[in-house]
């Protein structure tokens, strides 16, 4: 492991008050306490078209890669909609591919208003594995989200807990050996662009 590992967080809420961007905030506090470098890549920052591979370095999308691609570990944080992680994460991640992503450490988190995000985690799960990435087992889930926090800081240890865990967990496998490619990712030309 880097003397120092870097940690992204990429937020893929929109909301001015996004529960999400407060627990990606929960999760880089305790990586930098565990010594890590930290960047929030709050996508209300970055503008990123809807992705055309016809153009691929629309808007701010040779910066988004930048951040990224200078990650050891990068956590993906997502509100849950229809059963799935937003449109704004999946435009950021449509920009990114093998080079950001290969042999990266990811951690996944989601938040909900309802009782059931666990399927976003499944689908960024996905995502990740088919980019080459090692998913962190650890992932956090903070179902109906709106009675969790006060202010920036989560109400419940438990909830908590596990959220400060998974930024113990993206710096403690920062730099974990990488699996051999798996089938999806060898089949997926199209992300390497």
């Amino acid at each position: 492991m880097p003397e120092r590992p870097h940690v992204v967080a990429l937020c893929g809420s929109l909301r001015e008050e996004s529960y999400t961007r407060r627990a990606l905030r929960i999760v880089l506090r305790e990586a930098e306490d565990r010594g890590a470098s930290v960047d929030l890549v709050d996508l209300r920052e970055l503008d990123l078209p809807v992705f055309d591979a016809d153009d691929d370095d629309a808007g701010d999308a040779p910066e988004l890669r930048e951040r990224v691609g200078r990650a050891d570990s990068v956590v993906f944080g997502t509100p849950v909609y229809h059963g799935s992680y937003s449109s704004a994460l999946k435009t950021a991640l449509d920009y990114c591919g093998f080079d950001e992503f290969e042999n990266t450490t990811v951690g996944l988190l989601c938040v909900a208003g309802g009782s059931f995000p666990i399927t976003s985690l499944d689908h960024l799960r996905s995502v990740a594995r088919s980019l080459n990435a090692w998913v962190v087992p650890h992932q956090v889930a903070l179902p109906k989200v709106r009675t969790k926090f006060d202010g920036p800081d989560l109400r419940d240890g438990d909830d908590a807990e596990r959220v400060r865990t998974l930024g113990r967990r993206v710096v403690e496998y920062a730099n974990i050996e990488p699996d051999p490619p798996c089938p999806e990712s060898t089949e997926n030309v199209g992300a390497t662009r």
